[in-house]
């Protein structure tokens, strides 16, 4: 049993600020997120797209945002869940929650934060016969692990930057990379086609367009796949094939935990701290919904921050906290020198 004091679901931009502000009040906290790396749709789906409305940043990569996010918590030493999804939840007599995944792993928590984005992420799979008898014989809709694939013949399938960013990085790792995409032109980022197409000049990546796969081969695992380009078919031989279609975002087993859905989304009390029907579950960032709301990035951090100094007089009824800024109080984890620093700026505004 994982012991925490705010249970968060969902890796999400949301998800890990809540863990920076629950530091600050001293609170711990452990992720959970289905898919195998922090940053859900910003990692997944377009970490090279730039994002233009982060104070602070006239623009900032969706991969480089998620990395400044996990540098700004490591001192915080959050756990993580990753590569399991949320699937029940059970409410103790003393109001706290027990939360089990799909794989049976279970965490205790005070509060839970469910801060999902637009929900957990399922892949989209290609509509080719026989692809549920070949998932994990050969077929992989995420790389978890990129060594499993060293020395072997790997076949991607897909047009944006997971496709085109797994293609370059496995060019020095399999032993050969096959890219299909159904389209010539690619939805990445310039700079990612460019580079595949420089791989492709050194013979370091076969890229075949426009073409789609539309049948699997193998006995026990995954040996061999039809191709159909420009109406020509063929047989390619492979040890792996990675359809990277994106994913398909659905509230998934939360929508059975007893909370108020409207649209696809929870709805919550934004009058003070974005808890839902349900004392100590909130709901944050863009899987929850009030009026006005905003699916912003900016909008999650906010409710973040409201939510964690509800969790504390939660966790701690009736104990007064005073709001302290961290230009002054500082962030534990910061060197003895800072902190006497902020003594001596205080002292001679004194």
């Amino acid at each position: 049993m994982i012991e925490t004091d705010i249970l968060i679901i969902g890796a999400g931009p949301t998800g890990l600020f809540t863990v920076f502000e629950a530091g600050l009040l001293k609170l711990r906290c452990h992720i959970i997120d289905a898919l195998p790396q922090p940053g859900g749709q910003l990692s997944e789906l377009y970490p090279k797209k730039p994002i233009f409305d982060i104070p602070g940043f006239p623009e900032v990569l969706a991969g480089d945002l998620v990395h400044n996010l996990m540098e700004q918590i490591k001192q915080f030493q959050p756990g993580f869940t990753l590569g399991e999804r949320a699937d029940t939840i059970e409410k103790l007599n003393d109001g706290t929650f027990v939360v089990t995944t799909d794989k049976g792993t279970k965490h205790h928590a005070n509060s839970v934060a469910i801060a999902g984005g637009l929900g957990s992420f399922e892949p989209r799979k290609p509509l080719i016969d026989d692809i549920d008898f070949y998932e994990d014989k050969g077929v992989n809709y995420f790389i978890k692990d990129p060594e499993e694939f060293r020395g072997k013949r790997v076949v991607i399938a897909g047009g944006g930057d997971s496709a085109l960013d797994w293609s370059i990085f496995l060019a020095d790792v399999a032993s050969e990379v096959t890219l299909i995409h159904r389209r010539n032109e690619f939805r990445g980022a310039l700079d990612s086609v460019d580079k595949v197409q420089e791989l492709k000049n050194k013979g370091k990546i076969r890229l075949i367009t426009p073409a789609e796969v539309t049948g699997l081969h193998g006995d026990e695992h995954l040996s061999a796949i039809d191709i159909d380009e420009n109406g020509a078919h063929r047989k390619i031989e492979t040890d792996f094939f990675i359809p990277l279609f994106g994913l398909s975002p659905k509230l998934g087993p939360i929508a059975n935990w007893g909370l108020e859905i409207e649209k696809n989304a929870i709805k919550v009390d934004n009058s003070l701290d974005y808890q839902t029907n349900i004392p100590g579950i909130y709901a944050i960032g863009d899987v929850n919904t009030y009026p006005g709301k905003l699916k912003l990035i900016l909008c999650g951090f906010h409710e973040a921050t409201l939510m964690c100094q509800s969790v504390y007089q939660r966790i701690n009824p009736g104990k007064k906290h005073v709001l302290k800024y961290t230009t002054v109080s500082g962030i534990d984890g910061f060197d003895g020198s800072r902190k006497e620093a902020e003594k001596a700026v205080v002292k001679s505004i004194e």
